[in-house]
């Protein structure tokens, strides 16, 4: 099966962060964070970027970036919901056959882990696309801040499998863990029907929302990239984030 063909890119904000305040706003370098997402996923060049704004003040930035921004419920429970309902309002005619769900606060993001995620669209059967890195850092395989996706590579190369749990625990026991990359790309029917489902009793447990996926026999294929981008949560994150993006 062919790549689909029309993408769309679409970026979640909303102004709640109880570590950093006004994150999507935070400064770096002359542009506000979400801005910098926003240039990240143009750099991928994969199509249409759209970012959907829980606050009239994201999009106002995002539209005087040049980007293009629309407004979603500020309530909604999660980022997959405000990328499909954002999704309803920029393309009601279901033209996009890809949907790419990057997060906001990813300022120094490779464009190659973008493109990874819909490359695993290839097959027909894959209905979700994510990536992950391999753990290196002792301290990392065991702490619960950071998510692991427990995949069956494929062989010989081992640069794609499929997602076989994920879990804030070390796992799995006695080979290399992989720290997953929240980034998904969802064919538009997979993302209808993710949303559509109630939350599931492994996604409470871990509260990893895609395990709500996995446990509707939603098939998420991975992709294995050299690197983790610096996810920005912290004022301690804005600050390496403004260093590693020096001009």
């Amino acid at each position: 099966m062919s790549l689909p063909r029309d993408p769309i890119v679409m970026i979640p904000a909303r102004m709640a962060s109880s570590r950093l305040p006004n994150k999507p706003l935070a400064d770096i370098h002359g542009a506000p964070m979400i801005v910098q997402v926003w240039r990240r996923a143009v750099e991928a060049d994969l199509g249409r970027v759209v970012v959907a704004c829980g606050e009239e003040v994201i999009a106002t930035a995002v539209r005087e970036a040049g980007g293009e921004a629309v407004m979603t419920d500020p309530d909604l429970p999660s980022g997959s919901d405000r990328i499909h309902q954002a999704l309803g309002t920029v393309d009601p005619q279901g033209r996009h056959d890809a949907v790419i769900n990057l997060q906001g606060d990813l300022p120094v993001l490779e464009p190659k882990t973008v493109r990874a995620t819909l490359d695993l669209l290839d097959r027909a059967a894959v209905d979700i696309g994510t990536v992950a890195a391999e753990i290196t850092l002792d301290e990392e395989r065991t702490s619960t801040s950071v998510n692991k996706a427990v995949v069956a590579w494929e062989q010989p190369d081992e640069c794609r499998g499929r997602a076989l749990y994920f879990t804030k625990a070390p796992a799995p026991t006695g080979g290399p863990m992989f720290h997953h990359i929240g980034i998904y790309c969802y064919r538009p029917e997979a993302l209808d029907r993710f949303v559509a489902l109630p939350q599931s009793p492994l996604e409470k447990m871990e509260k990893l929302e895609q395990l709500r996926a996995l446990e509707a026999e939603m098939r998420i294929d991975v992709a294995r990239v050299d690197t983790v981008p610096l996810g920005v949560d912290t004022p301690a994150d804005l600050e390496r984030a403004r260093l590693l993006l020096m001009p």
